[in-house]
């Protein structure tokens, strides 16, 4: 990590705010802490960031509803923090968005491990892959840009993807009409620091067929296999 990471942390409990803080903080990040929305609309507005870590019971307008607004308007690497550990708000938090997510209580030091994860993944869009001989993948009118982390549709019209679904696509792009296991797409996108939460390459499957197939319940692109994996079967090109 470098001192250029920004990191805008929206946490109502101050106390919980500021020991997270001080903690990032150590090891060079740069923490701006707001407890709502507004107080965050109105940073983002001031200012760029890395990435956001998000409470989900705020006062105002709760965190799964500022997770869905700022996914609509930006990419930015979206980290929940909660105390609720249910996995169904886990589930509805991926769905709504969010790159990951870390239920109360936890070690800083998974905190930090997670923020890391995901900064990669983020900039793994931009650095790294622009040294590749191609930069787009091209499938039925879909075009996959590579170094400017943009999915265009047939029609032309910008799909707005989060980091870890475009690394999800980059990777099944990579590997078109071979089964994939769900193992095997961890390894590929969220790496060893993965944790427990495995059924979250099926929410970002979800999610990616939401945006991209015409029949989300009947794919066309990504198809199941049952009791093996995924496959993406398009016949992809590299330009």
């Amino acid at each position: 990590m470098t001192k250029t990471d920004a990191i805008l942390l929206v946490e109502d409990d101050s106390e919980i705010g500021d020991l997270i803080s001080r903690y990032l903080q150590t090891h060079q990040i740069d923490v701006a802490l707001v407890a709502d929305g507004a107080a965050m609309d109105a940073a983002l507005a001031r200012r760029e960031f890395d990435l956001v870590i998000l409470d989900l019971n705020l006062p105002g307008e709760n965190g799964l509803s500022i997770c869905r607004r700022l996914r609509a308007d930006r990419n930015l690497p979206i980290v929940i923090v909660t105390a609720q550990g249910e996995d169904v708000d886990r589930i509805l938090g991926l769905e709504m968005g969010a790159d990951d997510y870390l239920v109360k209580p936890f070690n800083p030091r998974e905190l930090l491990a997670r923020i890391r994860s995901v900064l990669r993944r983020a900039r793994a869009a931009f650095a790294g892959r622009d040294e590749t001989s191609s930069r787009y993948y091209l499938f039925e009118g879909w075009r996959v840009d590579i170094m400017a982390h943009q999915v265009t549709t047939p029609a032309g019209t910008k799909v707005a993807l989060t980091s870890a679904e475009f690394d999800l696509l980059y990777a099944l792009c990579e590997r078109p009409n071979r089964v994939l296991t769900r193992d095997q797409l961890i390894d590929l996108t969220h790496g060893p620091t993965a944790g427990p939460f495995q059924r979250s390459i099926d929410v970002l499957i979800s999610r990616l067929r939401q945006k991209m197939e015409s029949d989300p319940k009947n794919p066309r692109y990504i198809q199941t296999i049952r009791s093996e994996g995924y496959l993406f079967t398009p016949q992809v090109v590299r330009a």
